[in-house]
């Protein structure tokens, strides 16, 4: 005979589940906070009220509902530099942005800072970024010169208020008050916002005019961090230039001989990595220091004291702005300006500005669901809804729908 084995389950405390829910949330439960944090328990609500969740707070929330979001999903076939099909190893807009978060909640730990906050403006960051970088982008703002222009921060605003259609009873991410004043405000205050931001804060005052949170400013460092040392690597990878050509570069040429003379017998590829990763660590290292001498300076007692301030809390010295601002410079005219990138630029414009065109004059190509909201448009609105079409394009999309509708022999 055999008998069945019953697993004994362990009795749960008194209050059931929710209320051992409610308890993994309470803010005893929570990581402590520095007094100038964002704080979910405090937080200005969403345009559209939602009852709370049982098992995750309100910052939480918004990560998980970027991270779900189809624009998030395409951003791993959307590329900063190279084209998608240029090899597998270079950076994605997908893999910037996970690097963008995990330094970003490093910083935001040590900080006392709120990282699901900072999280959640990180990996939204870049969800507006067309096709092909800054090429589709720039082919995008000229065609729509005469209709508002394009610019990818407004469009990951439109995409998070907007565009993207998952909830039932509302359009957007229907995010919160923080994390959508830190996509909107990560690179400082907003002096003439653009259109869709202006009319969105006639209903949800964003308080454009002040400085954004402090886990918004960590984001916005984190991806200038990010963004640079990257693409020394992609760059280096890509033989656009030599470690040689480093060494001339403050901070760089330093950090790349050390690793040279300490490691000589390791492969370049060892070498190339461990130098990023100390480059990496080293501006983090400088932020965390300008940073809490300007948090001791200032003293806030709140995050709306950081709002209130002058200048940004969360920076780097002024020497290590100094050796950034050198990095930016070398991998404009190096990498960004190298001839196989500006070639590859030139093809890219061109096809973005014909699926522009071909579509504007003829929405009934496009997918049901855009074309329905192109027709009866004037051609300001159809020339809107054509540039979302596009800029939701990943690189491999957008090359194959170029394809289809200007090679006769690809099927349609």
């Amino acid at each position: 005979m055999i008998r069945a084995r019953v697993k004994r389950r362990r009795a749960l405390p008194p209050g059931g589940p929710g209320a051992t829910l409610r308890r993994m949330q309470s803010p005893a439960s929570q990581p402590r906070l520095a007094p100038y944090a964002s704080d979910p328990a405090r937080s200005h609500g969403r345009l559209i009220g939602e009852p709370p969740s049982a098992s995750r707070t309100a910052f939480q929330r918004d990560r998980d509902r970027i991270v779900h979001a189809r624009a998030f999903r395409r951003l791993q076939y959307k590329t900063q530099v190279f084209v998608y099909h240029e090899g597998d190893y270079f950076r994605t807009r997908l893999t910037h942005s996970l690097e963008v978060a995990q330094i970003a909640r490093s910083i935001s730990r040590y900080l006392g800072l709120n990282e699901d906050l900072a999280e959640a403006v990180a990996l939204a960051h870049d969800l507006g970024h067309t096709p092909f970088g800054h090429a589709g982008e720039d082919a995008l703002n000229e065609v729509l010169a005469d209709a508002g222009g394009f610019d990818h921060n407004e469009q990951t605003f439109r995409i998070v208020t907007e565009l993207e259609h998952r909830y039932p009873t509302f359009d957007g991410l229907n995010l919160t008050w923080e994390t959508l004043e830190g996509i909107v405000k990560h690179n400082g205050p907003v002096a003439s916002p653009p259109a869709t931001i202006a009319r969105f804060c006639e209903r949800f005052d964003l308080a454009l005019d002040t400085q954004p949170g402090p886990e918004a400013q960590v984001a916005a460092l984190a991806d200038d961090i990010a963004y640079n040392n990257h693409d020394i690597d992609d760059g280096l990878r890509a033989g656009l230039f030599t470690i040689a050509d480093l060494r001339e570069l403050p901070l760089v040429g330093p950090v790349f001989a050390a690793v040279q003379a300490e490691f000589p017998a390791a492969d370049a590829s060892r070498r190339i990595h461990e130098a990023v990763r100390r480059l990496i660590d080293e501006m983090v290292g400088d932020a965390l220091g300008e940073t809490t001498a300007r948090l001791d300076r200032l003293a806030p007692g709140s995050v709306e004291a950081v709002r209130r301030a002058e200048a940004p809390v969360v920076a780097f010295s002024d020497g290590m702005r100094q050796n950034d601002r050198a990095l930016k410079d070398f991998l404009f005219e190096r990498m960004y300006r190298h001839y196989k990138v500006n070639r590859m630029t030139a093809k890219v414009r061109r096809v973005v500005t014909q699926l522009f065109a071909a579509y504007l004059e003829r929405p009934a190509c496009m997918p049901p669901e855009w074309r329905q909201q192109a027709e009866g448009l004037h051609e300001g609105g159809r020339k809107r809804v054509v540039a979302d079409y596009i800029a939701g394009m990943t690189d491999r999309y957008a090359l194959q729908d170029y394809r289809k509708l200007f090679d006769i022999d690809e099927p349609a």
